[in-house]
């Protein structure tokens, strides 16, 4: 029977106050800068530093933030009333320049947030506690970008030199990456990358504590037995990401209990569809077998998805033919969320007709702390397309070096996920599969794929003013896309959380935990 033992590794005093938090995860936040990293831990930290002008309820329901009021005063204005006596956690006043100057900064080309800066349009100050949006072009989702942009103290941005994002593919350091000054429930004290981060709860915060933390320790610990083990000893408090494998166990561990809900986040493997020539491969011919639509078929026809479902993901993934993170984006249709049917004679056939009846070798790159088994599940595609003759080396590696090299495009097959509060298809659609262009577009197009027709689709989708219109334009964009299989889907995650058992967090579906919220019992 497995044991589960104890370990001394977060450094957690004896008698620590009931009111301190010990959160753990895999990974750690790639930096405290809330506009160069678009991802969801990262996030999920940043937010407890730094605010919207909008933010989100326990049902992912848009609320007053930093503003208390907003109002739409044409199709293409809107005015936001910011809330009076808001400070920065260093004393400084939030202002209407405050808001101008962060939402020109998410714009930069080094911030990931640019997408949806872009798509807010042009901020200007009214007075003091008003800001004005001037879009070039109707934005049927505004609200829901502007929930995207966090606010900073543009004093002490100049002040500190950090008036840009800082540059993480380049691995730039600046001094944002480290240090933070926000508005938020919780102040940054202290940030040792991949080692641990401390927070203390705002005395001075606007808004209303649900919970009665006041210090948050995050230590990230990469392997999973570890994490568990704290968990189970009483080493830390909350576990935002137990192995679906220890899931059921835990169920009936006392001390222990599991929080768990379904998450908006697609899970999927893009393919180099531009090159001419593998960067990462041995290919006979010496072509990209990707730049084939049989090819891409085949990959997506060799996968036994119920037994990754059921084997490796203990029923904690839904797997989908969708390419939307939440199945309402694609309207519930079954036509858009279909897969393709799992028929190894079929993709045989397919990569026979292609020329590649003797297959290829690929490297396949892929996170090893940042989805529920990614590792894994790269291990279990490569077995499955050996039966198609294809030899995958699965490079596995942190988050922390794996998201600089999608950037760089610096690829050939890959893991990759995409999610968020955001129900949309438009959250999607503008940043990941569109062509790659200006201004955010196709950013997150680490496959770097073309499809012209999508692209015109969605493009003017994110402008469309009739809804029905606009429908049809997305329908027609994600069919285009399946079609062409220029992403190949695998499941929407269930998410679990492990806490202790006088630990109350609640669940959202962004997978973002509020530590205003969270209250522990003696």
């Amino acid at each position: 029977m497995k044991r589960w033992i104890g370990v001394a590794l977060l450094g957690v005093a004896v008698g620590v106050s009931a009111q301190t938090l010990r959160w753990a995860s895999q990974g750690d936040a790639q930096t405290m800068d809330p506009h160069s990293q678009n991802e969801t831990l990262t996030n999920n930290i940043n937010s407890q530093i730094y605010e919207r002008l909008t933010q989100r309820d326990a049902k992912l329901g848009l609320v007053p933030g930093l503003a208390e009021q907003w109002t739409q005063t044409g199709p293409l204005i809107w005015r936001f009333k910011l809330r009076s006596g808001v400070r920065f956690h260093d004393g400084t006043p939030l202002t209407a320049d405050d808001v101008v100057f962060s939402i020109q900064r998410a714009k930069e080309p080094t911030s990931q947030t640019a997408v949806y800066a872009n798509a807010v349009g042009t901020p200007r100050r009214v007075d003091d506690l008003t800001v004005e949006f001037q879009l070039a072009v109707f934005n049927p989702i505004f609200l829901q970008h502007i929930d995207q942009l966090w606010i900073m103290s543009r004093k002490w941005c100049e002040t500190n030199r950090v008036t840009k994002p800082l540059d993480f593919k380049n691995k730039e350091e600046s001094f944002a990456g480290t240090h933070a000054n926000g508005t938020g429930p919780f102040m940054l004290v202290s940030r040792q990358p991949g080692i641990k981060t401390v927070l203390q709860r705002n005395p001075n915060w606007w808004g209303k504590f649900d919970g009665n933390v006041q210090e948050v320790v995050h230590t990230p610990i990469a392997s999973d037995a570890t994490r568990l083990a704290a968990l189970v000893s009483g080493e830390i408090d909350f576990l935002h990401d137990p192995a679906p494998r220890d899931v059921t166990r835990l169920r009936s561990t006392p001390g222990v209990k599991i929080v768990d809900g379904p998450e908006n986040r697609l899970v999927f493997i893009g393919m180099d569809q531009a090159r001419d020539k593998l960067l990462y491969g041995s290919v006979p011919g010496g072509k990209n077998p990707f730049k084939d639509v049989r090819v891409r078929r085949a990959l997506y026809q060799a996968i036994d998805i119920e037994a990754l479902k059921t084997k490796l993901m203990s029923g904690l993934a839904v797997p989908t033919g969708g390419l939307t993170p939440s199945s309402s984006a694609s309207f519930d249709d079954p036509a858009l969320q279909t897969r393709l049917p799992y028929d190894l004679a079929a993709a045989r056939k397919a990569m026979a007709d292609a020329g590649y009846a003797n297959g290829f070798e690929v490297t396949l790159d892929c996170p090893n702390n940042r989805y529920i088994n990614d590792e894994q599940i790269c291990a279990a595609l490569a077995a499955m397309w050996a039966q198609l003759k294809i030899k995958v080396k699965v490079n596995a590696m942190p988050r922390v070096l794996y998201f600089p090299k999608l950037e760089k495009l610096d690829t050939s097959l890959f893991m990759y996920g995409w999610g968020g509060a955001v129900t949309d298809a438009e959250t999607i659609l503008t940043p990941l599969l569109r062509n790659r262009g200006a201004k955010g577009v196709g950013d997150y197009n680490y496959g770097n794929f073309r499809n012209d027709k999508a692209d015109a689709l969605a493009a003017q989708s994110s402008i469309e003013r009739d809804p029905k219109a606009r429908e049809q334009q997305i329908r027609g964009a994600l069919t285009e896309l399946r079609e062409q299989v220029n992403l190949i889907p695998l499941h929407r995650q269930v998410i679990p959380w492990a806490a202790r058992s006088n630990v109350t967090v609640v669940h959202r579906a962004d997978n973002f935990v509020e530590l205003s919220w969270v209250k522990i019992s003696r």
